[in-house]
Formats: C-alpha cells, sequence, structure tokens
C-alpha cells in the first residue's frame, strides 16, 4: 500500500474515460490526492466487417488468441453472444485483463510477469510452436511489435482491428482551463495516445510554459519515451507497470526528489 496522504493533496489529472476512471480516482483520494478526470482517450467498436465476422466464426481454428488490455476483451466479446463460441488458448498483457476474462468465466493459460509487449514476447515465444495460428485483436493505434516476434518464430498471425481511439471533444476546454490556470499538479499517462492527445491540445493551444510545474508520471516505459519524444520530462516510472505502482513512484519522487 502507498502511505495515507503520500499525494500530499495534489491535484492529479487522471486520463482515462469514465468507464475505466473510477478505481483510479478512487486510489487517488484514498492515498491524500484530488483527482480530475479528464478523458484523454476513447474507444469505440468498428463497424463488423466481413473479415471480422469471418475470424469470430473461424476462432475454433486458432491456438492462441492475445488480449493486450481490459478494453480489448470488453469490445471483442461485444461482437459475441454469450456462450457462442469456444476460445482457443488465451494469453494475456496484465493481471486485470486476466481478473476480467476469469471472471467471465474464461481460463487463462498465460500471463506474463512484465507487463509491456517487449516483456510479453520474451516470455511467451518458448510457449508458440512454428506454424501455430495466433489471433490478436487490436486497436487502431496499437503497435505491431508482438505480430512481427511472432511470425519472426513461424508463427502464422491474423491482427483484426476492433475498436478505434479518439480524443473526446469535450476533455479539450476542460484541460485548456485548468493548465491555462495551472491547477493540475500531476499529470499520470497510461498509454501512448493519451500523451499524444495532450500534448496536440498543449500545443495547440502554445500552453507548454504552463507544464513546468508539474509532476509527470508514466505507467511504463513506452509510455515514458513517448513523453520524452514529445518534450515532457518524465518525473517517475513504476518497475510494476500498474496504476498503484505508478502512484507509489509519484508519491516516492515527492518525497525524495520533488
Amino acid at each position: 500500500m502507498i502511505p495515507a496522504h503520500s499525494l500530499q493533496n495534489k491535484t492529479v489529472m487522471i486520463p482515462r474515460g469514465k468507464a475505466h476512471a473510477k478505481s483510479f480516482s478512487e486510489l487517488v483520494v484514498s492515498n491524500g490526492g484530488v483527482p480530475v478526470e479528464i478523458p484523454l482517450i476513447a474507444f469505440q467498436p468498428v463497424k463488423a466487417s466481413e473479415k471480422l465476422l469471418k475470424t469470430l466464426t473461424d476462432l475454433h481454428t486458432y491456438d492462441w488468441i492475445i488480449f493486450t488490455s481490459n478494453v480489448t476483451v470488453e469490445t471483442f466479446y461485444s461482437f459475441l453472444k454469450k456462450g457462442e463460441v469456444t476460445l482457443p488458448k488465451i494469453a494475456v498483457i496484465g493481471e486485470k485483463t486476466k481478473e476480467i476474462l476469469v471472471d467471465m468465466g474464461e481460463k487463462v493459460d498465460f500471463v506474463p510477469g512484465e507487463y509491456v509487449a517487449e516483456g510479453f514476447i520474451d516470455e511467451f515465444l518458448p510457449h508458440v510452436n512454428h506454424g501455430e495460428r495466433v489471433l490478436i485483436p487490436k486497436g487502431n493505434l496499437a503497435r505491431d511489435y508482438i505480430s512481427s516476434a511472432l511470425k519472426e518464430k513461424g508463427a502464422i498471425v491474423d491482427e483484426i482491428i476492433i475498436y478505434e481511439t479518439f480524443l473526446p471533444e469535450e476533455s479539450r476546454g476542460k484541460l485548456v482551463k485548468m493548465l491555462t490556470e495551472e491547477t493540475l499538479d500531476i499529470l499520470t499517462f497510461t498509454s501512448p495516445s493519451t500523451i499524444d492527445h495532450f500534448m496536440e491540445i498543449v500545443e495547440e493551444h502554445n500552453l507548454g510554459g504552463k507544464l513546468e510545474h508539474c509532476i509527470v508520471a508514466c505507467i511504463g516505459p513506452v509510455s515514458k519515451r513517448k513523453a520524452e519524444q514529445r518534450g515532457l520530462k518524465v518525473h517517475a516510472m513504476p518497475e510494476k507497470y500498474t496504476v498503484e505502482e505508478m502512484l507509489k513512484s509519484i508519491a516516492n519522487f515527492m518525497n525524495i526528489g520533488g
């Protein structure tokens, strides 16, 4: 647990949408911070194309299916009728993703110790044989690192886009107002897309100078790289890539270096 009041009543930007922000905000409150929900990322399912419908019909022909996030699981199941199909072996990135699947009655066959694509591949490759078929449902902005590594191993990989990522329009005005007034103390980022959308607004309104007093935290190395590429100085990043660990890393920074 994070020590109580470790966030020192600082305002913390929560970049997730309503459906996924609640537990994040509760963690901030329980540890002495003030959550401010400004969704920098939202998701919508794609229209069910012939390719998507055929893939769902052919699920039994795959050896593995890989889910990389909660959103991927939830969106994938929105295209299925309950009990309609039996999934192949399931691999996931992250405990939360596993929990959702287990709650749905599915058996998860592989969870890596490290919750990023690179760590996942290092641990997962020995479980995949040459010629096995792997399905990866994904968002339109997702990287192809996992599929490329699996193809190099000799697996037959199908990627299918099941949702699109976008910036909610209502977040623009709220973010501009709070940055202009300098009322955000801690900026948290949970994916590269949240950083791109944030910086798009910052640059559009010339608000770069308003970030100097902010503590910037990223959930993992991929987001950290993106933040630095976009000109942000990252102060905190956890060793284990979860929201709770990210808040701990912020508290440590504030206690030691902040």
